[in-house]
């Protein structure tokens, strides 16, 4: 079973750490028999990373490989819409991922940009909103055209219900070849599990990859700091937020992205999660703290109560509220702990079924 997988950006050794839930997902295709290749378009030069070869379109376009299955990782138009107008046909089967903005509209789906963004300029969302309609409109009649050699993937229901209000297109028009199979955990935390008993330095943790989109909260994580002065807040992140609004004292504020085995020492200096947010398809490093075995807390939207509705160690606040009670909510998860490694979103409950898809796929 031989895999093109079609990126915009992937991890670079030393570098960015970019689309990791690509990767993870590419590991396990690899460490269970299939030859996986990734096109990443971001890159001019090939490379390899964990036993994952890297190839440029260069190489590919100057290639005779012969792939089974095409799968494509949140899509765009300048990208892998150009690439499969071009070179489809050589493909069996494509399979598209969605993971959050390729059919979404950025200005209405979103919330609201900080105000110091460029995303917050009017001109800028003017030009975005016509952009997101061109590209919306571009992959719904290429969807519907491929339909019949197409599997479409979406990480949640609540990214699925998007997609078809916002495509207009309904669940017949693209009959059985809908899946839900949300995003799997990195595999350190299926196998580590957090240290109730060690040293602890912060109440409260957040990691975000950026902390200049509204949709993580910082704004509202800043606030509850300052409400709770007697706690130590610990945020870990790149951005410029903190540059524009005034950090509280109690926070302590890592600029930086961190690997696996810093993140893990972090995690077991804290007490507990706080990773709210106002939109969001999955919550990926929320469903890693939530099986590492900490307390967590996140916001009450619908797709967190899809995804962590059950969760013992999971506490859901309104990002709308003005007086929350952080203290009591994190005592009442401490008084359920320790919590059973929870495996809802293990490589063998999510990656598997993406396996089985493909090899489905190629018996055809």
């Amino acid at each position: 079973m031989k895999l093109l997988i079609l990126t915009a950006f992937y991890p670079v050794p030393g570098g960015t750490h970019e689309r990791m839930f690509v990767h993870i997902r590419n590991k396990y295709y690899q460490e269970h028999g299939a030859d996986v290749t990734v096109l990443n378009f971001d890159e001019q030069e090939d490379y390899e990373i964990d036993g994952i070869k890297v190839i440029s379109l260069n190489t590919y376009v100057n290639s005779d490989e012969h792939y089974d299955i095409a799968v494509c990782h949140s899509a765009n138009v300048r990208n892998h819409y150009r690439f499969l107008k071009k070179y489809e046909s050589r493909f069996k089967h494509l399979v598209f991922f969605f993971h959050g903005h390729e059919m979404l509209y950025l200005t209405k789906d979103y919330p609201k940009p900080y105000d110091f963004t460029a995303e917050s300029k009017l001109v800028h969302r003017i030009v975005q909103h016509s952009y997101d309609k061109i590209k919306i409109k571009l992959w719904r009649n290429y969807y519907k055209r491929l339909a019949h050699k197409s599997e479409f993937v979406f990480v949640s229901k609540w990214i699925y219900k998007r997609f078809l209000k916002n495509t207009g297109m309904t669940p017949s028009q693209l009959g059985d070849h809908c899946h839900i199979i949300n995003n799997s955990i990195g595999a350190v935390f299926e196998t580590n599990s957090y240290d109730l008993f060690s040293p602890k330095k912060y109440d409260y943790i957040t990691i975000r990859s950026n902390l200049d989109g509204s949709k993580y909260c910082i704004d509202i994580f800043a606030r509850l700091a300052k409400e709770n002065p007697e706690s130590k807040f610990l945020v870990i992140g790149k951005g410029r937020f903190f540059n524009h609004t005034p950090k509280p004292d109690n926070v302590e504020w890592i600029d930086r992205t961190l690997d696996h085995k810093e993140i893990i020492e972090y995690l077991n200096w804290s007490k507990c999660g706080l990773l709210l947010t106002r939109e969001d398809t999955q919550g990926v490093m929320t469903c890693e703290l939530v099986a590492f075995g900490m307390p967590v807390i996140t916001s009450d939207i619908d797709v967190c109560h899809e995804i962590f509705d059950g969760m013992i160690n999971v506490a859901m606040i309104s990002n709308e509220d003005e007086n929350i009670p952080l203290k009591e909510i994190y005592e009442n998860l401490v008084g359920r702990m320790p919590y059973p490694k929870n495996n809802r979103y293990f490589a063998n409950q999510t990656i598997e079924k993406e396996i089985c898809l493909y090899k489905r796929l190629i018996m055809q």
